[in-house]
């Protein structure tokens, strides 16, 4: 846990290679991905780098890949793992022909002959597709086109003439009929001129179905109506071969009179991309019957061919998925190697200078794997890594992190990642954070839900690791020994409650018994009494609370002191060690001003006010106060209660003076004394310490009414009170004035006034930064002191939203309890069976998925603002070494 403490001791170092063996070593370095580079070209632009070109090569690679990935799931073929990513790294690459392992350019070119010679295969198999698919398309649609026309004219069409000539014979009468009559019986002898004038043309064609009603309206808007259209639909969908999804079509046909309405129709069918097909005359039925088989017969050859097509193109696709991600994993290394020689700077011909940051110990492991690269290289000239002298950059942080680590190091990062060598906080998160979640989630049977949910997450993780996970679920993976031991302190919390699905467990027998609870007739306000007791061992319930409070009267009073009393402590006690942690920094970083006039004025302020309200709470919850009231008691020394064991001191007999009945200390009563009067404590103040002190309105007074302790706790605590204050008051001045103070006379520089006036005037300029300077620093130091002051107390109350939401998942589980399941047991089995499922359901819902994303938020929250801001700026540099295996592992995610 040391390590984790701090962030891993860094180094700069300086990097000379062979720039023919430059590829090699930084291959090999990114196998260890220890090593982070700076660039060291940022004026030249990603165009103007050494290596731009093969950068370049590398993405055309990546662009026929992904080529390759795409045409594989319109196949619905899945791509094949490469396996682990450190077997990958471990395998040598492909020899070539002499032997020797193929990287860097020879491996670039045969990568990109094989790839172009796959690519230019399924373009090819592509176009010829696309194209193959256009010619089936036209014979399908000519063929409904033939059949649905056909139909239409041997069907509709002759009983859409009967109609009409019934319709103009029964209205028909005088001369017109007679007309009429005469063309008719012309008609029998052969076709007149004024039938040929009278015969329609067609258009007859294909349209999209979604594209219908458009069209329609269209034709109709176009011609003003003077145009018949019908429309039969095609059962089968037909494939477009630009985007290969099936689209629904249907087939039209219009009837028109004139040629300016057939230019128009012309325009719409292309407007709207329909189809049109040149038919032979219906009346002609040897010829649409040969047309019909002719085109039957090359409908099928143009299937047996296509379907030839889509087969080569699968086998090619399988063969393609076997190898389409190592070859991805080998493009990418490549690539990675490509990008960081661009920050390599060229200042010797045949030689490439860089520089990084490298963790500490791992340096002689990097110098060893620079020097074996060369050697494999049979380089004359050496390599050289070494030390560059200081003033470095700003080292960069890094934490080694293992499996249960990595989501709490993370969850430390999503906010700011830690200054280099500062505390880290997700040490302590790891423990407060699901410990936190648990006291607001607290309940056996939830948390055990979020438990196993936890330890199936654990148990799963090899399979997870090696899967394709999606971004909710690579969450909850990375996160899964956080969501365990979430799980477990919900469960711990749960036992402390007493609480499991809102019922408590009787698990040690309760200490209290109600009179009258052995037969069954205890009534409303029965008061409870201890079984052995106040001050006996065994009055106190082994672990947790007592399953009698769950049942009292006084339940929710009891519980609301109790958990409000313990978020205040916890919370205090979090933030009282996040202001520790800010001066083990100052101690760790040699910055004596901030231990001494930041650190030390904040403990005393946060210890003289807010530690000393635990130290209320803790006195009060140890104080036997039984034994205090009872000796502020006048009591009959004649009576029962005379010599009781709950007082803790000798009982002594008054003189009986008074009224007759004396306090257990020997106190005359007269019947007109008061608490003070009767107290033999002597601390002060109306209750003189025999009084349970309201904890609220003391505090309060520290600072309204100091030295006013109307019932205290112990002896001398106003004077104790009021040295805290102005402890407190003190505090503050110094936290505000005392550093920049002393900052300022570290950074004073004495101006000496000559007589050029050029040079007076560079003096003002200097007095003038300075002061701006120092300006700065008051008002920064302003913000700093005002920030921390008013936080402890607004953090402080931030904290009781433990309180808060532990007591409403108590009472949401409580509600759901009694209205779904307690209000359907004693009707039947089938309303207790409708019940289960309503109460199943909504603590699922509510409890089990909205009530843990809230806790999970809040506990959030109190690290990230109440505890890190303590000690925590969150503006460090996060370590990002060149790993060839977090290149692999993202572009597997």
């Amino acid at each position: 846990m040391a390590r984790w403490f701090r962030s891993a001791p860094m180094e700069y170092i300086s990097l000379i290679v062979n720039e023919d063996a430059a590829h090699d070593c930084l291959s090999e370095l990114g196998n260890l991905g220890v090593i982070q580079f700076t660039d060291l070209n940022p004026d030249l632009t990603p165009f103007q780098r050494r290596y731009v070109s093969y950068v370049k090569r590398c993405d055309e690679l990546e662009r026929k890949l992904r080529y390759f990935s795409q045409e594989c799931d319109k196949f619905e073929i899945p791509i094949d793992s490469a396996g682990n990513v450190d077997e990958f790294l471990a395998a040598r690459a492909a020899p070539s022909p002499d032997g020797k392992p193929q990287t860097g350019g020879p491996l670039l070119e045969s990568l990109e002959a094989e790839l172009d010679g796959y690519e230019s295969q399924l373009r090819e198999l592509n176009n010829y597709n696309e194209k193959l698919t256009t010619e089936y398309n036209e014979k399908v649609e000519l063929q409904e086109v033939l059949e649905k026309s056909r139909r239409f004219f041997m069907t509709d069409a002759p009983r859409l003439a009967v109609s009409e000539l019934t319709t103009s014979g029964s209205a028909d009468h005088g001369p017109i009929a007679d007309d009429r009559r005469d063309s008719l019986l012309e008609s029998e002898g052969g076709p007149s001129a004024r039938d040929m004038d009278m015969r329609f043309s067609s258009i007859t064609g294909v349209v999209a179905t979604e594209e219908k009603a458009r069209f329609e309206r269209m034709i109709f808007r176009a011609t003003r109506g003077n145009c018949y259209v019908r429309f039969a639909p095609i059962k089968q969908p037909i494939t477009d071969p630009e985007s290969g999804q099936l689209v629904e079509k249907c087939v039209f046909i219009v009837f028109f009179k004139s040629t300016s309405i057939e230019v128009k129709l012309k325009k719409i069918c292309d407007a709207f991309g329909a189809h049109r097909y040149s038919l032979p005359d219906m009346d002609d039925a040897p010829a649409v019957d040969t047309m019909l088989t002719e085109n039957a017969q090359e409908l099928v050859d143009s299937r047996t061919v296509l379907l030839k097509n889509q087969d080569t193109r699968f086998r090619l696709c399988q063969m393609l998925a076997k190898h389409t991600e190592k070859w991805t994993w080998i493009v990418l290394r490549e690539k990675g190697v490509y990008h960081s020689l661009n920050m390599f700077k060229a200042d010797v011909s045949g030689m490439l200078r860089g520089e990084g940051w490298v963790v500490a110990e791992c340096f002689d492991e990097v110098r060893d794997t620079v020097n074996r690269s060369h050697s494999n290289m049979d380089m004359s000239m050496p390599s050289l890594v070494d030390h560059v002298p200081q003033p470095w950059p700003t080292p960069p942080t890094h934490f080694a992190t293992n499996k249960f680590t990595y989501g709490y190091q993370e969850f430390v990062n999503t906010y700011g990642v830690p200054r280099y060598r500062e505390a880290n906080p997700a040490l302590f998160t790891a423990a407060t954070f699901p410990f936190l979640f648990g006291v607001m989630y607290g309940d056996i049977g939830h948390g055990l839900f979020l438990f196993l949910s936890g330890a199936y997450l654990i148990w799963n993780e090899k399979a997870n690791d090696n899967a394709r996970l999606g971004e909710m679920a690579g969450g909850l993976h990375a996160g899964r020994y956080m969501i365990f031991m979430m799980g477990f302190f919900a469960i711990y919390a749960g036992f402390i409650y007493n609480d499991c699905f809102s019922l408590p467990l009787n698990l040690f027998g309760s200490r209290w018994n109600f009179y009258g609870q052995d037969s069954g007739e205890v009534e409303e306000g029965t008061a409870a009494y201890l079984v052995n007791g106040y001050g006996n061992d065994n009055s106190v319930y082994p672990f947790g609370l007592d399953p009698a409070w769950k049942v009292s009267g006084n339940e929710l009073l009891f519980f609301n002191s109790f958990k409000m009393k313990l978020s205040v402590v916890m919370g205090i006690i979090q933030m009282f060690a996040g202001t520790c942690l800010k001066g083990c920094n100052a101690i760790y970083f040699g910055e004596k001003l901030d231990f001494f006039f930041e650190f030390l004025p904040m403990v005393a302020f946060a210890a003289s006010l807010f530690v000393y309200m635990i130290i209320l709470i803790v006195m009060k919850w140890c104080i036997n106060w039984n034994s205090r009231m009872l000796s502020a008691t006048c009591l009959d020394p004649a009576g029962d209660g005379w010599g009781s064991s709950d007082y803790d001191g000798t009982w002594v007999e008054c003189d009986g003076s008074g009224d007759g009945t004396c306090t257990p200390w020997g106190y005359s009563c007269t019947g007109y004394d008061d608490t003070a009067t009767k107290c033999p404590l002597n601390y002060g103040g109306s209750g003189d310490g025999c009084q349970p002190p309201n904890l609220i309105t003391t505090l309060i007074n520290i600072a309204l009414q100091p030295g006013n302790v109307d019932e205290p706790l112990y002896y001398g605590q106003a004077d104790i009170q009021n040295i805290l204050l102005l402890v407190a008051f003190g505090s503050v001045p110094i936290l505000l004035l005392a550093k920049p103070y002393f900052l300022s006379r570290q950074t004073h520089q004495p101006i000496e006034h000559h007589i050029d006036d050029d040079e007076e005037h560079h003096g003002g300029d200097d007095g003038e930064h300075e002061e701006h300077n120092f300006g700065e620093i008051v008002i920064h130091q302003a913000i700093e002191t005002i920030e921390f002051v008013l936080g402890m107390v607004s953090n402080t109350a931030s904290y009781l939203r433990l309180w808060a939401l532990s007591l409403a998942h108590s009472e949401l589980a409580t509600v759901f309890w009694e209205k779904a399941m307690l209000s359907t047991l004693n009707i039947n089995f089938f309303a207790a069976y409708i019940g289960f499922g309503i109460f199943a359901g909504v603590t699922f819902g509510v409890l089990l998925m909205m009530d843990v994303l809230e806790c999970f938020l809040h506990a959030l929250r109190l690290h990230w603002v109440e505890f890190q801001n303590k000690f925590f700026y969150a503006d460090g540099v996060r370590f990002s070494p060149y790993s060839t295996k977090q290149i692999l592992e993202d572009s597997v995610a």
